[in-house]
């Protein structure tokens, strides 16, 4: 197993040091979330981005991060290279970067839709780690669902495995799985948050002031899916207890049924993880 807390004067030992391909939002909560846990430090970061505006939230958020200017020289830097480019953006990405990795490289892709297989083509390499984040890794309650081909070394897969929790859980799932993964957790964030802001309307057109119907529908989201987690129970137990006969719950709750709501939401999901799966296939940037 690999020691994280081996250090050199400049920082953690080579074997541990990433890079990462793209600076986006999801390698800034990625960066900012392993030098929060203490497990890095910012100049064992080296990041690639080709826009200045990433670069310089990256190096406001994360101060001593080091930024290069090619993918190449960053997959020079580190043997566990980051992908966090959009899926029109990969093919791209791994062709720059590609000639920069080292014999023993690890390539660890966020890419939505983007399989080990086409990875491996794109890259040239064997070593492959494919994780689905999703944006709650922002602020550490994150989610990242982890799928990986034989050939990557136990000490490499422990390391980022070990790198992911630091932002939030960590599961491991076949790959077949990974575009559901994409559908549910990779894009749920978004579908909680029209369900927070129209809670929210919700409570406005009631008589509640914004600012208090907001916060209502953020901690009541919170406090139910802590609720959930802690007891262990099924959804519709809970559902079942805030339904009193005849009470507001149920009232409410059989306009939801009436409006679709649940069928919806199921939709949603499906129709998320079928365009990951067509960005996987179709839309790749080649």
């Amino acid at each position: 197993m690999i020691d994280a807390t081996r250090r050199t004067g400049q920082g953690v030992t080579g074997s541990l040091a990433i890079a990462m391909i793209g600076g986006g939002q999801m390698a800034l909560a990625l960066a900012e979330g392993f030098c929060r846990a203490g497990l890095l430090q910012a100049a064992d970061i080296t990041v690639h981005d080709p826009v200045p505006a990433a670069r310089e939230r990256l190096g406001a958020r994360v101060p001593g991060i080091r930024l290069v200017e090619s993918g190449g020289a960053a997959a020079a830097a580190a043997r566990i290279v980051f992908l966090a480019v959009k899926p029109q953006q990969a093919a791209a990405a791994c062709r720059e970067f590609a000639s920069g990795l080292t014999a023993d490289a690890v390539v660890v892709s966020i890419v939505a839709g983007l399989t080990l297989h086409k990875l491996a083509e794109l890259s040239g390499m064997r070593s492959i780690i494919r994780v689905m984040p999703n944006t709650p890794c922002l602020v550490g309650r994150g989610v990242s669902v982890v799928c990986h081909t034989p050939e990557v070394p136990a000490a490499d897969l422990a390391w980022v495995l070990k790198l992911l929790a630091a932002v939030g859980s960590v599961h491991e799932a076949d790959e077949s799985l990974m575009d559901a993964v994409t559908g549910l957790s990779g894009s749920g964030p978004g579908f909680v948050a029209l369900l927070v802001e129209a809670l929210a309307d919700g409570g406005v057109k009631a008589g509640l002031p914004r600012s208090l119907a907001l916060a209502l529908a953020i901690e009541t989201l919170s406090g139910t899916a802590a609720l959930l987690e802690q007891t262990g129970d099924h959804p519709a137990q809970i559902k079942d207890r805030v339904s009193s006969p005849g009470g507001t719950t149920i009232a409410g709750l059989a306009v939801l049924e009436q409006r679709g709501v649940r069928g919806a939401l199921i939709d949603a999901v499906v129709t998320a993880a079928a365009r990951a799966r067509e960005l996987g296939q179709n839309k790749l940037g080649q």
